[in-house]
Parts: C-alpha cells; structure tokens; sequence
C-alpha cells in the first residue's frame, strides 16, 4: 500500500465518523420569549397581572413611627409585682415611641358571580419600653409584637373575613385623627364574620352579617351568633348610613347612625350619634350610658396639607377631642402632628382630666 491509498482511506474513514456523529447531533430549542409583568388597571394603580394567570395582584404598606408624650401617650412610671413579690420598675415617663411595618396584598378576578377578592393586611411593631403583662404563671414581654390585622374573602357581595367589626364598618369608623377613639369608644374591634352586600348601583347599598365577638366576655357562647344589619346612601353631597347590632350573648341591642356633607372641595363635615345602654355588657354600646356622639371634619388647605378635628360626648359625662394636621411633604410620606384631650367623669365624684401630643411619620407604599 503506498501513502497515497493509505491517506485516501484515512480521509474516508474521517468522514464516515463525521457523519456518524451528525446524524447523533443534539438540537437545542430555543428558548421561548419571557412574559413580561404586565398592568392590571381594572381595580386601579398599582396592580399587576400574577404571571400566566389573569389575577391581579397589589403589595402595599408602610413604615410608621409614632412618638407619645403628655398624660396621654406618654408613660406613666408604674410598679408592678410578679408572683416571686419581685417589683418591675418602669422610670421612662416621657417618649413613648413606636415603628409599625405593615404589609398588606389585595389579589382580585373577575368571575362568572362577580369579583373574586382576598385580602390580607399584617403589622410587625417595636415599643420603645418593655410593657410586662402578667399571663398567670409568668410575665410577658409585649415589647415586641406582630398581627394579623385583617383576612378578607370577597366573592361578588359575599364576605368571610377576620377584619373590623360591621358594626363599625358599615359607618365608616370615626374622624381621619389619628387617635379617633380618645374619649368615647365607637368600635367593639375586630372579629370573625360572614356578610352579604347589596348594592343597588345607585349609591344605595345594604348589608346583613353574623359576629363571633371577642374576647371572654363577648365570644358567642352558643350556636347563635351576634347580627348585624346596616344600610347607607352615598351622593355627591356626602352620605347617609346606619347600623343595628344584636348581643346574643347578652340580648342586648345598640345601633348608630352617622352623616357626611361635603360642604365645598375643601370642608367636609360629618355626625354620629349612638344608642345603646353602655352601662350594661353589650358588644356594640362600647360607650357610657345610654347615648353617645361623635364629630368633626377636614378642612384641606393645600394638596399637600389638611386639618382634622374630631370632638366625643356620651352619657357618662366622657369628653374626648382631637386636632391634629396631616402634611404630604413628598408623595408617599406624610408628617402628622396632633393634639389630644380627654375629660372623664370618676365614679366617687368629680372629673379628672389630660393632655397629650402624638407625632407620627409614615412612608407609605
């Protein structure tokens, strides 16, 4: 064999193989086009379609801290003794400080009965003392705390939820002050609950709904839950809305009724009273006496600045006011300064009475 053959074979040999091994050649699949977020303006800014799915999702929130000071917010130096007779000293009576984080995520879709709604919204929050509560065989340490402050299921005007009471609710809680409960209570809090809405679509809608309550006192002890009954009227003027809650527990009755009128684009105005005996245990009367008023409005001097004003009377001779101002510096960030004042009447006779100054800043997202 000469190398002339010998390199001819060597060639055809090389070739076969190449052959060989394309015909085994793994082919790649190119990969398929990512699917980018998109927006979901159905239910407004912020949302965005869950990715391969047509629910749309909004995470929100904020970071919120808060400073106390006076007879109010501030703390009070106070002794307290455990089960060893060890005393606890608290000698910080000045700053009361608070950082609040909230999460909130509000997932929605439109369905055959209508939108479908979860909501969740919980806080994790620091306290600048340690705050000891006795549990019964040991004291606790609430410096530290986290809530699960609401978990809403929303299917058309069907609703099953942990969340803020109907009966507080349905009248659009209290003022836009920050501390809206000085004085005179106007919510029993927050409960379990299944409720049905009717909006009419007209600005007229109604609700009625079942409660657990809370608390040893006022979690229902049988299979008769608390009701609740509720119907409001919303125009350009302003709104209309009253409230009737039943005790099964205690067979007791108290109801609310409340009115907002915006007087131009800057004032707005709003009353409630309610009516109920607050001297005997009843989830709903949450103040003293038979009756109980509350008021106030917002008068908003610029985009970026407004005034709140909330005054509270009820039968037991408690008063309760609070003037605070709610400053947008930048979108997003808001600083509140506010003033409150508290009068109750003491069960010996006479009143006793106090101030106290709250400052809260809040980024919100």
């Amino acid at each position: 064999m000469n190398i002339k053959s010998l390199l001819l074979g060597s060639a055809a040999a090389l070739v076969a193989v190449s052959g060989a091994r394309a015909a085994d050649a793994i082919v790649v699949a190119e990969p398929e086009p990512a699917e980018y977020v998109r927006i979901c303006d159905v239910y407004g800014a912020g949302y965005y379609y869950i990715p391969g799915t047509e629910t749309c999702l909004k995470i929100g929130g904020y970071l919120r801290y808060d400073i106390g000071v006076g007879d109010l917010f501030g703390i009070e130096s106070e002794d307290k003794e455990d089960h060893f007779n060890r005393i606890h000293d608290n000698y910080n009576d000045t700053y009361f400080k608070r950082m609040r984080a909230q999460l909130t995520f509000d997932a929605r879709s439109e369905t055959e009965y209508g939108t479908l709604r979860g909501y969740i919204a919980t806080y994790f929050q620091r306290d600048s003392f340690n705050n000891l509560a006795y549990t019964g065989d040991s004291w606790s340490d609430t410096q530290s705390a986290w809530a699960l402050e609401h978990a809403i299921i929303q299917l058309g005007g069907l609703t099953i939820a942990y969340t803020d009471s109907l009966f507080e609710t349905l009248t659009d809680s209290a003022g836009s002050v920050i501390n809206d409960d000085i004085g005179v209570n106007y919510t029993p809090g927050k409960t379990h609950l299944i409720a049905y809405t009717f909006d009419a679509g007209n600005g007229f809608s109604a609700t009625v709904g079942v409660e657990e309550g809370s608390g040893e006192l006022y979690t229902i002890d049988s299979y008769v839950p608390h009701v609740v009954a509720g119907a409001s009227f919303t125009q350009g003027w302003g709104k209309i809305a009253g409230v009737i809650g039943y005790d099964s527990v205690y067979g007791e009755v108290a109801g609310k009724v409340r009115v907002d009128v915006n007087v131009n684009e800057a004032l707005s105005l709003w009353v409630m009273g309610g009516i109920g005996d607050g001297d005997k245990l009843n989830y709903y009367a949450t103040w003293g006496g038979d009756w109980a008023i509350w008021g106030g409005g917002k008068y908003r001097f610029t985009e970026k600045a407004a005034l709140d004003v909330q005054l509270a009377y009820d039968d037991a001779e408690t008063f309760g006011a609070a003037v605070g101002v709610n400053y947008e510096l930048v979108p997003g960030f808001n600083i509140r300064p506010e003033v409150a004042y508290e009068r109750v009447k003491l069960i010996g006779g006479g009143h006793e009475d106090g101030w106290g100054g709250y400052l809260r800043f809040q980024r919100s997202f």
